[in-house]
């Protein structure tokens, strides 16, 4: 019976990446057919430098697409999973695939919109593509590679990947489309955060309260989220105050999706009202006892 229910919760698990995938192909077909290549715009990544060729030469997008992208594929076969990279080969090769057969109508010619609306198409792709469990660009497989290797971040890597890319632009394509570009790809990359965190981005959040021990018990009851508790010391001047002007007392931390924010405020505040909360973003959180985000 458990054996049937795990069986049955991966084939839905699998139908779901798979039509965030396809969703993903057409979408950025879109952005691409629709807005960037009419126009000699470009985007990032692989994908800007088969925009790149493409308008420098003959050789067909979908082509190029394709073909710059298989050494990342053999890449990622080797250094992250075999099931990543089966993934990644056949979105790339989908992509491709409707790139070449899907005709899409020329949608503007309005510089600002073409930037803003077929980055957000474009990145809207790649976004839904991650959360389908693949990638469209090789990038991202590229930059994690070398990032192991000589310990610089992924967010470096692609930076510079682009800033050459962009510059190229500039000298192929004039310096106004490659200005026009790197707005196309800082909304493409913003649409990609959104979907593959979108507002369930995990938040770490940090609670100082002379009521801690309530505080802990109402998180971990009325929310299901472990916490981490550390040991800390309040400056105070006064009487109140123990020797020295401190005082001992826990801090208590936690993970949350943004959603669950305001949750965790109104805990904490049916407790104490004068307990200090502050939060920030977490880019990577795993393990514990978090709450598990869809295709992660």
């Amino acid at each position: 019976m458990i054996g049937s229910r795990k069986t049955s919760a991966v084939i839905k698990e699998n139908i779901k990446g798979i039509f965030l995938i396809g969703l993903g192909i057409f979408s950025a077909s879109f952005g691409l057919k629709g807005f960037l290549l009419p126009n000699q715009f470009i985007d990032g990544g692989v994908t800007g430098i088969s925009l790149l060729v493409a308008h420098a030469t003959v050789i067909p997008l979908y082509v190029l697409i394709f073909v710059i992208n298989i050494p990342f594929i053999i890449l990622a076969y080797w250094q992250i999973s075999k099931i990543f990279a089966i993934k990644t080969f056949v979105a790339i090769a989908g992509l491709s695939v409707v790139l070449a057969t899907v005709n899409f109508p020329v949608i503007t010619y309005d510089k600002l919109l073409i930037a803003i609306f077929g980055g957000l198409f474009l990145g809207g792709g790649v976004g839904l593509s991650v959360r389908g469990g693949s990638v469209l660009d090789g990038t991202e497989i590229l930059a994690l590679f070398i990032g192991r290797r000589y310990e610089a971040s992924i967010g470096d890597m692609i930076l510079i990947f682009n800033v050459i890319i962009f510059t190229c632009a500039a000298f192929i394509l004039g310096i106004e489309p490659a200005l026009y570009s790197i707005l196309t790809y800082l909304a493409a990359s913003k649409t990609i955060d959104y979907i593959v965190e979108g507002v369930e981005e995990y938040t770490g959040v940090t609670i100082i309260s002379f009521k801690s021990a309530k505080v802990k018990r109402i998180l971990m009851t009325k929310l299901g989220r472990g916490i981490t508790i550390y040991k800390g010391k309040r400056s105070m001047i006064g009487k109140k105050a123990d020797l020295d002007g401190v005082s001992d007392m826990d801090i208590i931390f936690t993970i949350v999706t943004k959603l669950e924010i305001g949750k965790v405020k109104k805990l904490v505040n049916d407790v104490d009202e004068k307990a200090f909360i502050y939060y920030f973003p977490i880019s990577n959180a795993k393990g514990g006892v978090l709450k598990r985000r869809p295709l992660h």
